[in-house]
């Protein structure tokens, strides 16, 4: 298997993974399937700044993993929200816990310090990973979506990524760790 950095040309494999999350459980608030060609942008625009990353094998993607802003306001700049979806035929092998860690050691390298993951409960699989990975539960928003016929909550679960300094630095944005990580190998 193999973790590498998503493509936009990679939007429709990445979505026949997301697609079955949308249409057929509350895991993400999403209703419709979004076509390839905005699912593409959607990778685009992540990867301006965060690492967007999927597991393949054998040219299958099996899953991804990407984070994005939490919260639009400058002080918020050192906090993410963290995405994973693994394929049903990859699951329990690793590949969600292989992507976050990862996708964690690239935050760190940019500069970020706090991971957040908001998880519709119940979902004690999700759960039991996210706290495995290091996150702890923070809180709960009570029936704050609506989908398939009735409201749900999203328990807020945090990781600190990397110690707390005062004065830190603006987060770096992911080409440049890229083009550092290129020019090392």
């Amino acid at each position: 298997m193999t973790i590498r950095f998503a493509q936009p040309v990679d939007a429709s494999a990445i979505l026949a993974v997301y697609a079955p999350f949308i249409t057929g459980s509350t895991i993400t608030f999403e209703y419709e399937v979004p076509p390839v060609a905005e699912f593409a942008g959607r990778i685009q625009a992540i990867q301006q700044q965060f690492p967007y990353l999927l597991a393949e094998e054998e040219g299958n993607v099996l899953g991804y993993a990407y984070a994005s802003r939490h919260r639009d306001r400058p002080a918020y700049q050192w906090s993410v929200e963290t995405s994973v979806y693994v394929h049903p035929a990859g699951h329990r092998r690793g590949i969600a816990r292989q992507l976050y860690t990862r996708l964690f050691d690239l935050l760190v390298r940019q500069g970020y310090y706090n991971a957040y993951a908001g998880i519709t409960i119940p979902n004690p699989q999700s759960e039991s990973f996210h706290r495995s990975m290091g996150f702890n539960y923070i809180g709960t928003y009570a029936k704050i979506g609506y989908k398939m016929g009735t409201w749900h909550d999203v328990s807020w679960f945090q990781r600190a990524l990397q110690p707390h300094q005062i004065n830190p630095v603006i987060p770096t944005p992911i080409c440049h760790v890229q083009d550092e990580l290129s020019a090392g190998q």
